[in-house]
């Protein structure tokens, strides 16, 4: 019913790797599995949480640099919020396995009496506008983070403008993928008023992250160039 949800647990390196941690080549073979865990919605938090990445790296790169002194506590800042704009993508995978396993334990609700069947359908009702309420949440992120290769331009490196490029498509794709993992489980839900909310928030964000990805694009196009 719902889109798949995120695996247990969240990946790290295998230098990082603690009991109940998967590698990122486990969690690979997981989404390429028969299993519907972890599916789409897990992976939208992996590609955001990549694209933070590289803007952090930029940041990074230029903050230790003397030829950029002079935005160094931009690029700072810049390390600051895109290192905890990963670590909140690594945690949704976590959130939105949950509300996917709310999903499935409404699913499985008796029902065959007439009150079991209103239980049931309560139950399902909270639980897809969970399901739904998760990746719009990560969506709203994946645009803060779009907005974080914006500002990342500001840095001025010319040398690292793709990696700007690929963080800024990264985190655009990353919410498109919550936009499906939304619109799924409003093909579900009855809840007319929440359906439109939350239609309403995810076209804003999509709004404003096609015009956030055309001026990056724009910008790295012609450091490119020149």
């Amino acid at each position: 019913m719902a889109a798949k949800a995120a695996c247990k647990g969240c990946f790290s390196s295998p230098a990082l790797k603690a009991p109940g941690v998967e590698t990122f080549d486990e969690y690979l073979r997981q989404l390429a599995s028969e299993s519907p865990t972890p599916g789409g919605g897990s992976a939208a938090t992996v590609v955001a949480a990549l694209g933070v990445a590289l803007v952090a790296m930029v940041a990074r790169i230029c903050s230790a640099n003397p030829k950029y002194a002079a935005n160094r506590d931009r690029a700072l800042d810049l390390v600051k919020q895109a290192d905890e704009l990963r670590g909140t993508f690594l945690g949704a995978r976590v959130r939105d396995e949950a509300a996917f396993e709310r999903v499935v334990a409404a699913t499985a609700l008796p029902k065959s009496t007439d009150a079991e069947k209103q239980t049931r359908r309560a139950a399902l009702e909270a639980a897809l506008a969970d399901a739904a309420a998760e990746p719009l949440a990560v969506a709203h992120k994946a645009l803060d983070a779009l907005r974080l290769a914006a500002r990342a331009l500001e840095l001025n490196n010319t040398n690292l403008m793709s990696d700007i490029g690929c963080a800024a498509e990264f985190a655009r794709a990353a919410l498109a993928a919550c936009a499906y993992n939304v619109r799924i489980n409003h093909r579900f839900m009855h809840d007319t008023a929440a359906i439109a909310a939350q239609a309403d928030a995810l076209e804003r964000y999509e709004r404003e992250a096609d015009a956030q990805l055309t001026a990056v694009r724009a910008a790295v196009a012609s450091a490119l160039e020149s």
